[in-house]
């Protein structure tokens, strides 16, 4: 547009100029070699014009004979990069599609008509085609190549650590990770496995700091961030408790500060309060989480904040966690398990029995049959709430990749990940909780005589009776053993009259130790049902 535009001044200009010329006459003489030369004002002009367009002309003629080899030989190599382009454009295509062959046909087209050390895509197409051949050997060769290259030196550690985490080598894999997460902490693969790495070995200040590099560069939340600053620095406090004091409590309570509702955190700056005396700014941590979601563990430590407290002092505090969380099954375990220490069985049971209707769960039903035992020493009843409690859904604990834990860690013992621990209920034992009689050990159920009826009763059908020697010889030898004998009035009559009654089979099959059903279960539950809860 420009072009056009200056194009139509430069004619405009010119035209101006021809009118101004014609407007105002003129002769021009020129004397040369002896000659004159007398012309128009107009002629001239135009004389000039042409021999100025023609030496333009001229030039450019010469100059596009002198370059005509370079030109040529620009075209063909143009022409060759196309194609080459246009091959690895299509390798690549095939290399995604999972295409080896064809992958490895345009790989070895591009590289005939395009040198790998002008486009280094090359070398990533060819690292994917030994891929998907199987030539993992080959493939990671090529990436070793890679790390000189410093625009491929990350493509390079991102193809070698998926080869180490493909053949199960974490070290290599966090080697590989680490190198790349110093020069790009950007990007996401290397600075988690990194992070993995310095958890693992405790280094908890080089986490915090890979971490505050990732919200620096937007690769994370600022919430995620938060949260997983609050984890590395509860585990430095813990690391910290016995060596360095002041320092843990530092970190505890920054951790706190992030996230005032992480129990962990909660508990840890609590604790390094406790030890320096400070029981009054602890106890307003404890209750601060409290009130965002009851734990047991800030429920142990709050109401054992003064070690010399005795039982009714550590039940008035349980009572005002009570009163932050009201109508709460925790609050309501928490006031029992005081209660019971206490001796306050009234207490206690009917704080148990309050965080039975609210939350059914394993762990109350243990405490209530700890509150009979100790009240009553009725092991009929105790019995009978452990059996409630095996059938009850099990209490929350911290719980990572299938591994259930008493006490939180920063990381799971299993893969490694930060943060992977959850307070949730773990899942239920299935095989325990199935009312089945095929756990039961195979027995043979013994012969059941049959006791005295009267003559007048109708016979009955019986299943593997044993009739008597003298009706046996009578009836012959053809008859099976699976087969069915009726029971007569004769065959009771034949009963000797000092016979031990015996009771039902079913009875019998019970285990002696077995609590029994719960009578107000009874109606509900047939006894021949399976529960899978």
């Amino acid at each position: 547009m420009i072009r056009l535009l200056a194009f139509l001044i430069v004619v405009f200009a010119l035209g101006l100029g021809f009118a101004w010329l014609a407007d105002r006459p003129g002769d021009m003489v020129v004397t040369f070699n002896g000659y004159q030369y007398q012309v128009s004002l107009m002629v001239a002009a135009v004389a000039v014009v042409a021999v100025v367009a023609a030496v333009m002309i001229l030039w450019w003629l010469i100059r596009s004979l002198w370059n005509s080899p370079y030109t040529i030989s620009r075209y063909f190599r143009v022409r060759r990069r196309d194609r080459g382009y246009q091959a690895l454009s299509t390798g690549m295509i095939a290399a995604g599609a999972g295409d080896g062959a064809l992958a490895r046909k345009k790989t070895k087209e591009a590289a005939k008509l395009i040198r790998s050390d002008q486009e280094p895509l090359i070398h990533l197409l060819e690292a994917q085609a030994s891929l998907l051949e199987g030539d993992h050997e080959g493939a990671r060769q090529k990436f070793e190549s890679m790390l000189d290259d410093p625009e491929m030196r990350l493509l390079g550690l991102r193809g070698l650590y998926l080869e180490a985490e493909r053949l199960g080598d974490r070290n290599a894999a966090r080697h590989y990770a680490g190198r790349a997460a110093a020069v790009a902490p950007q990007l996401a693969w290397a600075a988690e496995s990194t992070l993995e790495e310095l958890t693992a070995r405790g280094d908890w200040d080089g986490a915090l700091k890979l971490v505050d590099a990732q919200k620096s560069t937007r690769q994370i939340e600022r919430d995620a961030a938060n949260r997983r600053r609050a984890v590395l620095l509860t585990a430095k406090a813990q690391s910290l408790a016995d060596s360095d004091p002041t320092a843990a409590r530092t970190a505890a309570l920054e951790a706190n500060k992030l996230r005032p509702d992480f129990a962990p955190a909660a508990v840890t700056a609590a604790a390094a309060l406790f030890k320096q005396n400070d029981v009054r700014k602890g106890s307003k941590v404890l209750e601060t989480a409290w009130r965002a979601e009851p734990h047991p563990e800030i429920a142990e430590l709050y109401t054992h904040a003064r070690p010399g407290d005795a039982v009714l002092d550590r039940l008035n505090r349980a009572k005002k966690l009570q009163e932050i969380k009201k109508n709460h099954a925790e609050s309501s375990m928490t006031v029992a398990r005081a209660a019971l220490d206490a001796q306050d069985f009234s207490t206690a049971r009917r704080e148990a029995e309050a965080a039975i209707r609210m939350d059914r769960r394993e762990g109350a039903y243990l405490l209530l049959a700890d509150i009979e035992e100790a009240e009553t020493g009725d092991q009929g009843k105790v019995r009978q709430l452990l059996s409630k409690a095996v059938r009850a859904p099990r209490d929350p604990a911290w719980v990572a990749d299938g591994v259930v834990s008493e006490r939180w860690a920063p990381v799971s013992p299993v893969t490694g990940r930060l943060d992977a621990f959850e307070w949730r209920a773990p899942m239920e034992r299935l095989g325990q909780l199935i009312d089945s009689r095929d756990d039961s050990p195979e027995t043979t159920v013994p012969v059941i005589e049959a006791l005295a009826k009267p003559a007048s009763e109708k016979s009955i059908d019986a299943v593997d009776h044993v009739a008597p020697a003298s009706e046996t010889a009578g009836k012959g030898t053809d008859r099976s053993e699976d087969q069915v004998t009726p029971v007569t009035a004769a065959a009771f009559a034949a009963v000797p009259a000092d016979a031990e009654a015996v009771e039902p089979a079913e009875e019998l099959a019970r285990l002696p130790d077995d609590p029994g059903v719960d009578p107000d279960e009874e109606a509900e539950k047939s006894p021949r049902r399976f529960r899978l809860f």
